[in-house]
């Protein structure tokens, strides 16, 4: 191991214990309203609420991150205090003791592992950062734990009401919020010339954008075949892992990147916070992935759903006799590869999927298109006031 790691390590360490003790050495009334991500893939599904939280109300704020890189920590307003406090016993310790009157995250699974509950009276906001399921692809009971959860369609609202009454859990607060990272696309795709579609242009820009889990399409092999057929077909790649991919499959991911890094039509994104591989696209390739779905919704592009056995981590879902968006959804928006047809044949589908109008759909499975940052700002002044 490089001499450099262990130090890293140590001083990151520090800056970790740093953060949680000058948290807590703050008067309360200065962490009023706390924002904490897990790091940098998240925020972008925090940035628009932050800046709008710090913009409509006159309350001091934290924004605390897991990772040094998140650029909510180079977030300067003068009611806003930045911490970082890093993944270990350092954050569990935060956690545990934390004292503010609301924290925002979008963090699953709250108290069902090393992250709990605080001892203080803190309520416990969630912000969705995906627009999948929330019975299927989270484990059983991933938002037990939560005071509110903010819905970005009405799937999400049928969901938590459906697990609250199988479970007789206590009702909580639901705000329909609608998905902040999909008014931040649809935005930029606005200014974005690259975001139409040629159907003249003979070789597509595809993205393949998966999910992440033992059997996904980059794990299961199958995207190192999809990435040679598309780029012999003189198609351009970009290859998008979710970072639990990079993280859990790193050899799976190095195989591909490292077999087409000299090709100038193969390129690899390590990072999912960016936006530009999504407006340059002409279509997405996906699996399971929410991506997926903000793709179609935002830019009114289509999908190839690769035909992999469905992400399932709650083995319980079908309790909940609600059929998941991303599977009802699936035809709707993108044609589906089975793994042996031709890609080929897939592509020029795709080209005649595109002829669809998915702004309908949009409007039909997500809320307040456009202005759920407002809707934020408003809920949490109600929250302030009580």
């Amino acid at each position: 191991m490089p001499c450099g790691e262990p130090m890293n390590r140590i001083s990151k360490g520090l800056k970790a214990i740093s953060g949680a003790i000058g948290f807590s050495n703050l008067p309360k009334e200065k962490r009023y309203i706390t924002f904490y991500s897990e790091g940098k893939s998240y925020w972008p599904h925090l940035a628009n609420l932050l800046h709008i939280t710090l913009e409509q109300t006159n309350k001091s704020i934290c924004y605390v991150s897991s990772s040094l890189d998140d650029p909510g920590l180079r977030v300067e307003h003068s009611n806003l205090t930045t911490f970082f406090v890093g993944m270990g016993f350092v954050r569990d310790f935060f956690f545990q003791n934390l004292d503010t009157h609301i924290i925002v995250m979008t963090m699953p699974d709250l108290h069902n592992f090393q992250i709990k509950r605080s001892r203080n009276n803190v309520h416990y906001i969630y912000v969705q950062h995906s627009l999948v399921s929330l019975h299927m692809i989270y484990r059983e009971g991933a938002f037990d734990h939560y005071d509110t959860i903010c819905a970005a369609g009405p799937h999400h609202v049928e969901e938590i009401r459906a697990i609250e009454a199988k479970y007789n859990l206590p009702s909580k607060d639901i705000i329909e919020l609608g998905y902040s990272r999909l008014d931040s696309l649809i935005d930029t795709a606005k200014e974005n010339e690259k975001n139409d579609f040629n159907e003249k242009k003979t070789h597509k820009k595809i993205l393949i954008a998966p999910s992440w889990g033992s059997r996904g399409l980059i794990e299961s092999g199958l995207a190192k075949t999809l990435v040679e057929q598309l780029l012999i077909l003189g198609h351009e790649v970009i290859l998008r892992p979710h970072p639990q991919t990079i993280k859990f499959a790193r050899p799976k991911v190095d195989e591909i990147n490292n077999q087409h890094k000299k090709s100038l039509r193969f390129t690899f994104e390590d990072s999912v916070a960016g936006e530009e591989s999504l407006h340059q696209s002409d279509i997405m390739v996906s699996d399971w992935s929410g991506a997926a779905l903000e793709y179609v919704f935002a830019l009114n592009k289509p999908v190839i759903f690769c035909n992999v056995p469905r992400k399932v981590n709650n083995p319980n879902y079908q309790d909940i006799e609600i059929e998941p968006l991303e599977v009802k959804i699936r035809e709707e928006v993108g044609v589906i590869w089975d793994g042996v047809s031709s890609v080929e044949e897939l592509v020029e589908h795709c080209e005649q999927k595109r002829k669809t109008d998915f702004h309908i759909l949009k409007d039909q499975y997500v809320f307040n298109a456009g202005r759920s940052d407002k809707i934020f700002a408003k809920s949490m002044k109600g929250y302030i006031d009580e």
